[in-house]
């Protein structure tokens, strides 16, 4: 089982320290992308793990209850054990000892969270940075399972990823791989090359198929009958450029499961109008210019609680689709500032992805250089609209679940999964049904309920284990948690983080993780001359 999760923590520190020359841009750039090291953090499985004194929210949706002693046995809950009341514990019932025992007195328990929308980015991506650091930015914020909704990566690479982690070889979170639709082959131009494309991803280990960009009518709907056919799951973002013919009505018709973000939601609520209200002078390759009238879609819908908001919403509902609305992944259109001077920024955030995220005018979601107080009030606009519709289709029994897209636009893998959840409960879901989307939800999404998502004998041991009541304070979940004043000392402290993500019966410390990707981007701010802090957004001050 090796060295304690800290100790290990500072060997790598020193060990990267040591390597610091290696470090350089042109370096990591060359590095390989299946180069994911082996694991050499996490304790475990156990013949017997024993989480002691627990208060539990077990992903079904019921309140917390506890508190109880969970057995784990290798890699399933074995029992989850009654042992009284709060205050009131009977010795007599509780579980025998273990070869590991947690107390987790005081900690709240649930399921492993579930991330429905993931990128697994890489040194050869836009954004530089290398798969480790994503994957342990998830496990250390609780995220056991994800479904990779599209990469740059081949789809042998990213099963290949899914394998290692089935098998514990490296620290990552069970994977399903989703490849965009025009990336399994080229040339797909005809419903029979449609068809064959969805098979031949099937053979090469995907598990669904996402659908995104210009895609001919005949060929979308022959992949999605295919896909059907074949019982691959499949979601999609419903591009700007086929939503006249392929919004959620049409698509779903066809058989489509699931959605990512919103557009073509507001599509099929028009009234009065085929297509959105574009000024003449619109070019939808403009980022700027597609996220500022993207920004001004809702309005253009039927409005809440008319006939054609609830005709739209009862035929999604009957059809059994899901949503991944994925607010985080828009959050800084509507209040740049935030976005830009985040906590964790500073400690979390490597150099190289930084600079994907800066004002450009050739990177996806980098449209930052003329965002005015007008398209923030579009977008806040947009959200109260959006949230309407996500938080109504939730209370009539739709299934939503929690999916960070991170990687884009200042939302940071892990740190954007908790902005996520915080938006879930802005959007009106209370803290229970937003833990509700991120455990049994999410794992119904992904067709893997019977494993994983709930508290239960007999499931997967995947975790979450966090000092305090995350009901109380999402916040409690994020890397840098929450600030809080001792009134003893005067002074503020910060308090929170996932304190252990268990998967698969391995124990991972969370902090030992953040530590190590603390130290990652110290060096990785070292090896360019850059001082260890916050970065700045623009090359110099305003004049």
């Amino acid at each position: 089982m090796g060295v304690p999760g800290r100790a290990r923590a500072a060997l790598r520190a020193a060990r990267r320290l040591a390597a610091a020359a290696l470090l350089l841009p042109a370096a990591w750039a060359a590095a390989s992308t299946a180069d994911i090291p082996a694991r050499d953090e996490g304790e475990g499985p156990y013949a017997r793990l024993v989480i002691r004194n627990a208060m539990v929210i077990d992903g079904t949706g019921a309140p917390m209850q506890g508190p109880f002693d969970i057995v784990v046995e290798g890699d399933r809950i074995a029992e989850v054990r009654a042992i009284g009341a709060p205050g009131a514990i009977d010795g007599a019932r509780r579980a025998a000892p273990g070869d590991r025992e947690i107390d987790a007195t005081g900690f709240t328990v649930m399921p492993g969270f579930v991330d429905t929308h993931v990128h697994l980015h890489t040194l050869q991506d836009e954004q530089g940075v290398p798969p480790e650091y994503v994957l342990k930015l998830w496990l250390a914020h609780g995220v056991t399972s994800v479904r990779e909704v599209g990469s740059r990566r081949p789809i042998e690479w990213l099963a290949d990823v899914k394998r290692r982690s089935e098998r514990n070889e490296i620290a990552a979170p069970r994977i399903q791989v989703f490849p965009f639709f025009g990336a399994i082959r080229e040339g797909v131009n005809d419903p029979r090359a449609a068809r064959e494309a969805v098979a031949q991803a099937q053979r090469r280990g995907a598990d669904g198929i996402k659908f995104i960009g210009s895609i001919p009518e005949d060929v979308l709907y022959a992949a999605l009958d295919e896909a059907e056919r074949l019982g691959m799951p499949t979601t999609m973002h419903h591009a700007q450029q086929v939503v006249a013919y392929a919004d959620v009505l049409r698509t779903t018709s066809h058989g489509l499961d699931a959605m990512e973000h919103w557009y073509g939601l507001p599509e099929a609520m028009f009234v009065g109008r085929r297509l959105q209200d574009w000024p003449n002078d619109f070019v939808n390759t403009d980022e700027q210019m597609r996220f500022a009238h993207a920004g001004r879609l809702w309005r253009q819908a039927a409005e809440p609680g008319s006939p054609r908001w609830n005709e739209v919403m009862d035929t999604l509902l009957e059809r059994g689709f899901a949503l991944s609305p994925t607010f985080t992944a828009y959050l800084a259109s509507r209040d740049l500032m935030r976005m830009t001077n985040a906590t964790w920024h500073a400690e979390y955030t490597l150099p190289a992805l930084w600079d994907f995220y800066r004002p450009s005018r050739h990177h996806h979601g980098s449209y930052w250089f003329d965002w005015t107080t007008e398209q923030e009030t579009d977008w806040k606009e947009n959200y109260r609209l959006w949230m309407a519709f996500v938080n109504e289709y939730k209370n009539r029994g739709g299934l939503v679940g929690v999916g960070s897209d991170c990687g884009y636009i200042y939302n940071l893998y892990g740190f954007g999964y908790v902005q996520e959840l915080e938006l879930l409960r802005e959007a009106g879901f209370s803290p229970l049904e937003v833990i509700h989307a991120a455990t049994g939800a999410g794992a119904r999404i992904l067709g893997v309920d019977g494993e994983v998502g709930t508290v239960r004998a007999g499931r997967k041991a995947d975790l979450v284990l966090v000092r305090g009541n995350p009901l109380a304070n999402l916040r409690l979940l994020s890397g840098t948690g929450t600030i809080r004043l001792d009134d003893a000392s005067g002074r503020v402290r910060r308090v929170g983080g996932v304190d252990y993500t268990v998967k698969d019966g391995i124990v991972y410390d969370a902090h030992a993780l953040r530590e190590e990707l603390r130290t990652m981007v110290r060096e990785a701010k070292a090896a360019r001359g850059l001082p260890d802090g916050p970065m700045a957004v623009t090359d110099d001050d305003a004049q």
